[in-house]
């Protein structure tokens, strides 16, 4: 894929999740999210690749709504993008979950110490409930603590300017102020 295709699948990505968020209102579609978007080089097609949570008759019910909402997210996406050719979209159940899910499985079976099972996960939700995991022998007495710092207070609105006289980054020992001064004559220079 070129840069042009792989950016204009980005932005189809967002905009058809924000569409099937805000615009779209089936009941049938359920907890439905857009994972990615292939996009053909011709711009003709389009494979909209779609994360369902829920059981089978769930996620098949909720594709097929979809597949009958998508000329509407198409009318939608003509007026959004400046685009010459908006694709045919066609969706696709994304599996990676549930894929996901039995690897989890697995290792949660032969950690156990038990064989895994040579059928599939049963029918339910696609995505594993966490759990505490069990200190086990050779595991440190102390966990190291997180590289993430701890989340602080979110800030809203613009950040703060420094006001007028105040010192730079640099701080007070250099005495450099934010802003310069004016040349004098009081007229501004040209640029």
């Amino acid at each position: 894929m070129t840069q042009r295709t792989d950016r204009i699948d980005e932005l189809l990505r967002q905009e058809i999740g924000t569409i099937l968020t805000r615009e779209v209102k089936d009941p049938r579609i359920g907890f439905a999210t857009v994972t990615r978007v292939e996009t053909a080089p011709d711009l003709r097609h389009a494979k909209v690749w779609i994360s369902v949570i829920g059981g089978r008759t769930e996620r098949r019910e909720t594709i097929a709504a979809l597949g009958r909402a998508m000329p509407f997210v198409r009318h939608e996406l003509g007026s959004r993008l400046r685009i010459r050719r908006i694709p045919d979209l066609h969706v696709q159940l994304d599996e990676t979950p549930e894929r996901g899910t039995r690897v989890l499985h697995l290792l949660e079976e032969l950690e156990a110490g038990r064989m895994p099972d040579a059928e599939p996960a049963p029918d339910g939700e696609t995505l594993p409930t966490p759990v505490v995991r069990m200190r086990h022998e050779g595991d440190l007495a102390d966990e190291p603590p997180s590289a993430a710092p701890p989340p602080g207070p979110a800030r809203r609105g613009r950040p703060r300017r420094a006001p007028l006289g105040a010192t730079g980054p640099a701080g007070p020992a250099t005495g450099r102020p934010t802003k310069l001064p004016r040349p004098s004559g009081g007229r501004r220079p040209k640029r």
